[in-house]
């Protein structure tokens, strides 16, 4: 009888923590692990090479530019386990295989292609799609725009044309933006209401770059970004350069470690 009531005990102290559990997790933030590399067309890497640089990250969803179009997103896709792809049908300046694609681990959903104009190099896009991540709707988009000031270029046309008509409260923007943060052109997007995961990561941008990775001599410093949205009350916990022994492109990766809070305050 003794025995029988401590396991009614047991039991009942059981189904409390669950429920517990199950209270408190609809309050518990998010993370969202994303990247973003300019692959270069991918001529210095194979799909699968690149994926190998990315299995310690476990990351959610990355972004590529200048990718080759066909079934290279989803190759890199097969080495990480991430089966969910969408590329763009706007090359880049009209180059080959320029393209902006998005690989992810969660299914993705109203995929879609914004041109977007100003002065420099065109065509110039970014490609957006939706998904569900731990629960939580997330729209994230990959870029690839031409450098330019606070009103003539690719950036201007991306924050007054597109980004004000985005709906969903949770927005990750990553690309190769051939801006430096500090720009017009970057302040320009963030005045839109978005903030760079440098800016949370104390990294001093001064030191670092991120083209050319191939060619010192030549190095832009760090024109690749990863944005969120303010209202979204979003935060980068890590994040940072990915540095490689020998580079895959003429570019670095960058990722970043994104939380995002379950119930969003207006």
């Amino acid at each position: 009888m003794r025995a029988i009531h401590l396991l009614l005990i047991a039991v009942t102290c059981l189904c409390a923590a669950t429920l517990s559990l199950a209270a408190s997790e609809p309050s518990k933030p998010i993370t969202v692990r994303v990247a973003s590399y300019n692959v270069e067309f991918g001529k210095s890497a194979t799909p699968e090479q690149i994926g190998e640089i990315f299995k310690p990250y476990k990351l959610d969803i990355i972004g590529f530019d200048e990718a080759p179009d066909g079934d290279w997103t989803n190759r890199v896709g097969k080495v990480l386990g991430m089966q969910y792809s969408f590329v763009g049908k706007v090359s880049s300046a009209n180059h080959k295989n320029k393209y902006k694609t998005i690989l992810s681990r969660t299914r993705l959903e109203d995929p879609e292609e914004h041109v977007l104009t100003g002065r420099g190099w065109n065509p110039a896009s970014a490609v957006r799609a939706v998904t569900k991540i731990k629960g939580v709707t997330v729209a994230f988009y990959s870029l690839h725009i031409c450098k330019s000031g606070a009103k003539d270029g690719h950036a201007y046309s991306l924050a007054t044309k597109v980004l004000p008509k985005e709906s969903i409260e949770r927005v990750i923007i990553v690309g190769d933006y051939n801006n430096h943060i500090g720009d017009a052109a970057m302040k320009t997007i963030e005045a839109a209401g978005y903030r760079p995961t440098w800016n949370d990561l104390k990294i001093d941008l001064s030191r670092e770059f991120t083209y050319n990775a191939q060619d010192t001599n030549n190095r832009l410093g760090v024109i690749d970004h990863i944005l969120y949205n303010r209202p979204s009350g979003a935060y980068a916990k890590e994040g940072g350069i990915i540095e490689l022994e020998k580079p895959l492109s003429d570019h670095k990766p960058v990722w970043a470690e994104i939380v995002f809070p379950r119930k969003i305050t207006k």
